[in-house]
């Protein structure tokens, strides 16, 4: 039993971004670079965030003074991240035989090349964000629930594990579509959008702060009904539109057919 609850609480919370690397990122080197460098920069700012809960000695108790500041340290170090990938963006783009650099007409919508690449940067690094948090966050509960024996973790409900999974999901694509929406706040100066990615990072980060039952029958719901409206914003950021979901939905029936 406890065997089957390892795998499927890992094929929860691991599997979407398991897909998301085979499908979108494994099959371009450059991708997986981009995300390997997103993955260091959350781990530096996990090791400032640690230094700085060890050095204030009297709040070390207070768990919300951490998470705020972890939270604070994470968009710092994507904002430095951001402006390393601007710096090193024509050396990147060498690498990435796509980009031919060719503009749309004028007045056009769609992206040009160079803004889909950098639209790339963005969600790749993010994603690369997203798996190191998943990863520190629930590797250690899985660990332990391969057994011996028991559902509940210390004494915690028998829900916990499945619920730590879905929180660990929802935070990986959270963290891949805050990427997609900073980023793009930063290169276009819209500070709304670095506000709201700020704003649901913390909001969400402090939500997990509640304690069962209120963190299965109302903290989820809130987090993956901000999950919806982030994953919707970074689509319109991106250059997405409701033409050209409707033509993706209308090829992908096609080739049900």
């Amino acid at each position: 039993m406890t065997v089957m609850q390892f795998f499927g609480a890992m094929f929860i919370a691991y599997g979407p971004a398991i897909a998301m690397f085979l499908f979108t990122v494994v099959r371009e080197p450059l991708r997986i670079i981009v995300m390997i460098a997103g993955m260091f920069f959350w781990l530096i700012a996990l090791l400032v965030s640690s230094i700085w809960w060890a050095a204030v000695v009297p709040l070390k108790d207070d768990l919300a003074f951490a998470l705020v500041f972890s939270v604070f340290f994470q968009e710092a170090f994507r904002y430095l991240y951001f402006r390393i990938l601007r710096k090193a963006e024509d050396g990147l783009q060498q690498f990435n035989e796509t980009d031919n650099r060719t503009r749309t007409p004028v007045g056009s919508n769609t992206p040009t090349t160079s803004e889909k690449t950098q639209h790339m940067y963005a969600y790749v690094s993010g994603f690369g964000f997203g798996v190191m948090s998943g990863l520190f966050s629930f590797s250690n509960i899985l660990a332990d629930s391969k057994g011996p024996g028991t559902v509940g973790l210390n004494n915690d409900p028998h829900e916990f594990l499945l619920t730590s999974a879905f929180m660990t999901m929802a935070f990986i694509f959270l963290h891949t579509f805050w990427n997609v929406i900073f980023f793009w706040g930063c290169e276009h100066r819209k500070y709304v959008a670095i506000g709201y990615v700020l704003a649901t990072h913390l909001g969400v980060s402090l939500l997990t702060l509640f304690k069962s039952p209120i963190l299965y029958s109302v903290v989820i719901p809130i987090v993956y009904v901000v999950l919806v409206v982030t994953t919707t914003i970074a689509f319109f950021v991106a250059g997405g539109s409701l033409k050209s979901l409707k033509s993706s939905v209308s090829i992908s029936n096609a080739y049900k057919i």
